[in-house]
């Protein structure tokens, strides 16, 4: 029989490992970079264009609404694929119950469809 108390000091100890690595390599780095403040360090960055603007733009809520869902749906198909990979052991059982699965992500898909959620303005 296992010890699984063993397990657990394998996790604290690979935790701990890369808690000082990490530490190790950020103090090195914080010791040997240069910290001469330019005039070109200091200006702001935007993937190498001029900002153009306000920095504290807003931006609609439609946009995060849509990013959210995007990621939802997304997600969703993690299950999808492991279902289908396994979907003859299932039998029928395994297809009712991701037939509900399917069922509710569309009643969400219509939902979000009828609040113009998924309009790009």
């Amino acid at each position: 029989m296992p010890d699984y108390n063993l397990s657990y000091l394998y996790v604290f100890v690979f935790f701990l490992t890369g808690a000082l690595f990490t530490s190790l390599l950020l103090g090195i780095s914080r010791l040997i970079a240069p910290r001469k403040q330019t005039r070109e360090k200091l200006r702001t960055y935007e993937s190498g264009e001029e900002p153009v603007g306000q920095a504290w733009g807003r931006y609609p809520t439609h946009f995060y609404v849509f990013a959210l869902l995007f990621v939802v749906f997304e997600v969703d198909v993690m299950f999808l694929i492991p279902w289908a990979v396994f979907f003859r052991s299932f039998g029928w059982v395994g297809l009712a119950e991701m037939s509900v699965f399917i069922g509710i992500l569309v009643v969400g898909l219509v939902y979000a469809w009828r609040k113009d959620a998924l309009t790009w303005y």
